[in-house]
């Protein structure tokens, strides 16, 4: 079963242009249509619903600050279920803007979190989800905890998304595998238990923030090599920032691996894989 993986959003928790700076990149980055143009991290991917194939669903993998623009500009009309990364800002303050998707929806938008990020997404959104004087027109969304472990696995209309600890400097959060493709932002190093379930893919998604190492995110000598130790045919990095220039470092990267864009879209094998 073929799926559509669109990139809302590449950039880091800053944003490209970063506020405040005059460097090359950032002066690019203004100008219209250029890729170094970076919003906050998050894909949707859009398949067709296994019991009424000609239904298109779109799950979303986090919901950053600019998913209201992000949603514009890539021409999201409906959500059906969101998986959470962890609870920094730029992976959930968009939560609100759901609320218009949602309101059709009669038992709920599933949201789908760990226990840290579910406690961090209902305090920042109390509103949304007390049970007594609840703000009438908040987002109509049901929060589904997921334990902690490699492969926990969530089934939305025929596909299962399977849960892919990463570490984020010292803190341990997810990533996510579904069919052929994993999706692995905001990481700095990728734990032994999760080896297995990204073998044999075809689209290997990473962190590669900069070129020097960071406490907390893969750098991009770092993320080449992690693409040369799990092999996928295609590889792309997200979750970029400022130092990194477009088409000069696609040039210089090996042919198989690429700088990730907003709005880019790639399609992939969502059917259900043995990892």
């Amino acid at each position: 079963m073929n799926a559509k993986l669109t990139f809302l959003g590449t950039g880091t928790s800053m944003g490209v242009p970063t506020l405040g700076c005059p460097c090359a990149v950032c002066a690019n980055a203004r100008v219209p249509g250029s890729r170094n143009r970076r919003t906050r991290p998050s894909v949707r991917i859009s398949y067709p619903d296994a019991a009424d194939p000609a239904r298109t669903r779109n799950v979303l993998i986090d919901t950053g600050p600019d998913f209201h623009a992000q949603a514009i500009a890539c021409d999201v009309w409906g959500v059906d279920a969101v998986l959470y990364t962890h609870g920094h800002a730029d992976h959930i303050l968009g939560m609100d803007d759901l609320r218009p998707l949602s309101f059709a929806q009669r038992e709920g938008l599933p949201l789908y979190a760990d226990e840290p990020t579910a406690d961090t997404i209902e305090r920042i959104f109390e509103y949304t989800f007390r049970k007594e004087k609840r703000y009438p027109t908040s987002a109509r969304v049901h929060m589904n905890r997921l334990p902690d472990e490699p492969g926990t696995k969530v089934d939305l209309f025929g596909a299962t998304f399977l849960r892919v600890p990463v570490m984020h400097g010292r803190q341990r959060i997810a990533g996510y595998r579904v069919g052929t493709a994993a999706y692995l932002t905001d990481m700095s190093d990728i734990p032994e238990e999760s080896y297995p379930l990204l073998q044999g893919l075809d689209i290997l998604i990473l962190d590669a923030l900069r070129r020097e190492p960071h406490p907390t995110h893969s750098h991009l000598e770092n993320s080449v090599a992690l693409v040369e130790k799990f092999a996928p045919r295609r590889a792309y990095f997200t979750h970029i920032s400022h130092d990194l220039d477009h088409e000069p470092t696609n040039a210089e990267l090996p042919a198989h691996i690429k700088l990730a864009h907003d709005g880019l879209t790639l399609e992939f094998n969502i059917a259900p894989e043995s990892v």
